[in-house]
């Protein structure tokens, strides 16, 4: 098994994620990816600064501001914001980083892989998941 292959099944093990990105607008990777996490029993907090909530769900503005620390961060917003995101995961100490295709560029997985993450990358959740409605 190769390490993405490890990575990624040890962070599907991990009940606790942020969605960084997540929407409430049903057509993007935002709610489809935090629904399904939901939907397969994790404990998700969905990080949008635009939103206030998702489905009755309250959104939170930054991973600060989460009730806890979450074990894994799947990234589904443009590489800029992924970016800046990076510094805080690194503040809060936070191993597992999920990049969603699109979120990221060659010099966020360096930096990733500078702060010493644990990353998947090319992958997406939804599929990881199995792709059932």
């Amino acid at each position: 098994m190769d390490k993405i292959e490890q990575v990624k099944k040890e962070m599907l093990s991990k009940k606790v994620w942020a969605v960084v990105g997540a929407t409430p607008d049903s057509e993007k990777f935002g709610y489809k990816i935090y629904k399904k996490l939901k939907d397969h029993g994790y404990t998700v907090y969905g990080v949008n600064p635009k939103y206030e909530s998702l489905d009755g769900d309250r959104l939170y503005s930054s991973l600060k501001d989460l009730p806890e620390k979450p074990e894994c961060i799947d990234m589904v917003v443009n590489p800029k914001v992924t970016k800046s995101t990076l510094t805080e995961i690194k503040e809060l100490g936070i191993e597992y980083v999920w990049f969603q295709p699109g979120t990221f560029d060659e010099d966020i997985i360096d930096m990733a892989e500078e702060d010493g993450l644990q990353i998947v990358y090319y992958d997406c959740v939804l599929v990881a998941l199995g792709n059932g409605h």
